[in-house]
């Protein structure tokens, strides 16, 4: 092999990988396969897809190894093929916000809705929660939550969230998360938590950065 050939195969290996990214639907699910398996049934339903869309979608992704299959009796689940698939995505993610002016726009004009809603990052809340200065509430569905969550949170699953309220100090500021930058769940919850009287901000990531970045979590209920 010469090493044009050389090049050319191996560029072109690698633009199948980018290609299989290049759809905003497979990016959505990468992140939501971030949080750990899921079915197509489940996928389908967090991303508003058709089961058949879904099903498509992952064929490719698959196919390009970028998330793999397990069997548990008759479902199957999928998950992302490695922590580096995850790495790759928030890579790009932060390559987009960096220098594409149009996706923090986006993201702007739509949490304008909910009053400009206020964010910490992780580093900021690692120190809150070191000092005891803050009540954390993982508002993604219990399911996730209990595959693994950051340390000390609470399962606050956004449905649940206003009756859990009553049983939260409004002496202590209170930071929701979700499965990432781009997930609502915490604008939501941020949004009802104002409204109720608490002090009350959005982490900008999720679990996973979180994860990415090795600070705590926990598997069980803390």
């Amino acid at each position: 092999m010469n090493k044009r050939d050389f090049k050319d195969k191996v560029y072109g290996e690698l633009a199948k990988v980018t290609k299989a990214l290049g759809n905003p639907h497979r990016l959505e699910i990468i992140d939501l396969l971030a949080q750990g398996p899921f079915t197509v049934e489940q996928i389908a339903n967090y991303t508003g897809m058709t089961v058949a869309n879904a099903s498509q979608h992952l064929q490719t992704l698959k196919a390009a190894r970028l998330v793999s299959i397990t069997r548990e009796g008759n479902f199957i689940n999928y998950s992302l093929a490695g922590e580096n698939v995850y790495n790759a995505w928030s890579g790009l993610r932060e390559l987009g916000l960096a220098y594409n002016g149009e996706i923090g726009k986006v993201v702007h004009d739509f949490r304008k809705g909910y009053s400009n809603l206020e964010s910490v990052d992780a580093v900021t809340l690692a120190h809150m929660i070191q000092k005891g200065e803050v009540i954390l509430l993982d508002v993604r569905p219990e399911e996730e939550y209990n595959r693994g969550h950051i340390h000390r949170a609470i399962s606050a699953p956004i449905e649940a969230l206003d009756k859990l309220l009553k049983k939260l100090p409004k002496s202590k500021a209170v930071v929701a998360y979700c499965r990432g930058p781009f997930c609502v769940y915490a604008d939501e919850a941020v949004h009802l938590l104002k409204k109720k009287g608490f002090k009350a901000k959005r982490l900008q990531e999720g679990f996973p950065d979180w994860v990415l970045k090795g600070y705590p979590v926990s598997d069980k209920k803390d």
